[in-house]
């Protein structure tokens, strides 16, 4: 008395098949689980036996032996609990062995209703990308599972109804996925805010390029109040970014029956208390951080200086290569990570440095230890470095509208339509991932803009990537002007992105 379930497992951010093969046999009675179950896994054996008792299903009284192909793959989570009670009926002829194309995967409550289980998505994709052409999910799974291509997706609320579905007694009604469409998400809107009109601009040019940003500038000068605003000025999420970041919001538990698909570009916020693991993503089996959640989106790190020093370090690799690698004892996974770094920070501790109030009194000693918390090498990866100064009572008290964040984005779509025609047939997504190819090709520098680059690299000490990313800047402000070749202005704007000198401030 053999049966076969075909079923789906999550590694990584990733989906790949599982077949559950459950063998019923005479001798003593026992419920053994293989394949490299996980605790959770292995406590499947309780939920079947009271699942398949509670709707009126004899358990059967002998040796029930369960493998979780492929055997050498770790097996982790809830998932399993509805093939292997599926594989029992089948195993003894309760229900009829499901067609070589069905797959199931579910978490079963101990009356047989079934529950949410996370990473539905990228378990459906691997599912069609495994020839299976029908799938058995929980209800509150269906919709996120029903974006992927090539498979119908079945709800299923309980065993019994699945089981009369199965015998052709009743008939599940295959879930249809709602319509995508990101224009209708709603961002907080850079109407509100009020001055800070170079800060705006540099947080337009950082839009249109993909370009990270970091803004100096003392308490209430609305460095947070702006990054969150930063959204609502990218570009719209196409359908691939959106299953991309659906598939890593689904494997981290941040899906759900009310949010079943990431419409609205990621923007991650995390404490400056977290830990290195939680931003790079890690356990024991590898999970998704803060970066990988911020893939296709904004990761915003306020008072960065308070941030520890490992975990700032962490972020050097994946700014340059938009993914993150973790090794674990359990495997190595690597997980996506193409974000936008929105950075903010004080000037000093007390975050008063610098203005005609004179209230600030920290030394020189400790203005400079705040500044050496953020390492040269992570600073060099920032394309941008803005300072946001304390608003007047003028400004504030001016009750004229701002620029909305519509308009602003109008500017930016039309920057980025520019880079999608300038890199289409390539990897390149935008301004900020070009190569060194794509500069020499596309940052042709006349001899006064030559000049100009000169004197910046001798004065200001720049480095090599200081310097690409000041020629990346200075494309993104000629994309926005509409102009074809990189001129002198578009270099002196860029220019002035840099000229923060961390040294020469204190």
């Amino acid at each position: 008395m053999l049966a076969t379930i075909r079923s789906l497992g999550v590694k990584g951010i990733g989906g790949y098949g599982v077949s559950v093969e459950v063998f019923v046999s005479n001798g003593l009675v026992n419920f053994d689980i293989v394949g490299l179950p996980d605790a959770a896994v292995k406590e499947a054996r309780e939920r079947v036996r009271a699942a398949i008792k509670s709707n009126g299903f004899k358990f059967p009284v002998s040796r029930v032996t369960v493998n979780l192909a492929p055997a050498d793959t770790k097996k982790a989570g809830t998932v399993y609990d509805l093939p292997i009670m599926l594989g029992i009926l089948a195993a003894t002829g309760v229900i009829r062995q499901p067609k070589i194309d069905c797959a199931f995967f579910g978490e079963l409550s101990l009356n047989g209703t079934l529950r949410h289980v996370n990473g539905a998505l990228p378990m459906a994709v691997a599912a069609a990308r495994e020839g299976i052409r029908e799938l058995f999910v929980p209800a509150d799974n269906a919709q996120e599972a029903s974006y992927a291509d090539g498979v119908t997706v079945y709800p299923v609320e309980n065993v019994s109804e699945l089981i009369a579905h199965m015998r052709g007694e009743f008939c599940i009604k295959p879930m249809e996925p709602p319509k995508l469409d990101p224009t209708n998400v709603k961002y907080l809107d850079f109407a509100d805010v009020k001055g800070q009109e170079n800060v705006k601009r540099a947080m337009e040019i950082a839009a249109a390029g993909g370009h990270n940003i970091l803004m100096v500038g003392p308490p209430g000068a609305g460095k947070s109040m702006m990054s969150k605003r930063l959204p609502g000025i990218l570009p719209d999420m196409t359908r691939e970014e959106m299953l991309k970041s659906t598939e890593i919001y689904s494997v981290a538990g941040l899906t759900g029956k009310n949010n079943p698909i990431i419409a609205a570009r990621p923007f991650r916020a995390p404490h400056h208390t977290v830990s290195s693991t939680a931003i790079s993503g890690g356990g024991t089996i590898p999970r998704p951080g803060e970066i990988s959640l911020a893939h296709n989106g904004v990761l915003f790190l306020d008072e960065l200086p308070e941030f520890r020093k490992d975990v700032l370090e962490v972020l050097r690799q994946p700014l340059e290569d938009g993914e993150v690698t973790v090794s674990r004892v359990a495997g190595t996974e690597t997980f996506p990570a193409n974000f936008m770094l929105v950075c903010a920070m004080n000037p000093c501790k007390c975050g008063w440095y610098g203005h005609p109030s004179g209230r600030c009194r920290c030394s020189a000693n400790e203005v400079r230890a705040y500044h050496s918390r953020i390492s040269g090498p992570l600073l060099d990866r920032i394309d941008i470095i803005v300072e946001a100064p304390a608003l007047e009572y003028e400004e504030l008290k001016n009750r004229a509208p701002a620029e909305r964040s519509a308009d602003i984005k109008r500017r930016v779509d039309a920057a980025r339509l520019i880079q999608r025609k300038r890199f289409e047939g390539t990897d390149i997504l935008s301004n900020s991932g070009m190569n060194t190819k794509a500069l020499n090709e596309y940052c042709v520098l006349t001899p006064e803009c030559e000049q100009l680059m000169h004197d910046a690299f001798d004065r200001m000490g720049l480095t090599a990537r200081s310097y690409d990313r000041i020629l990346r800047v200075a494309r993104t402000i000629a994309d926005l002007e509409g102009e074809e070749a990189i001129g002198a202005m578009h270099i002196a704007e860029a220019i002035q992105y840099r000229t923060y000198d961390f040294r020469e401030n204190i």
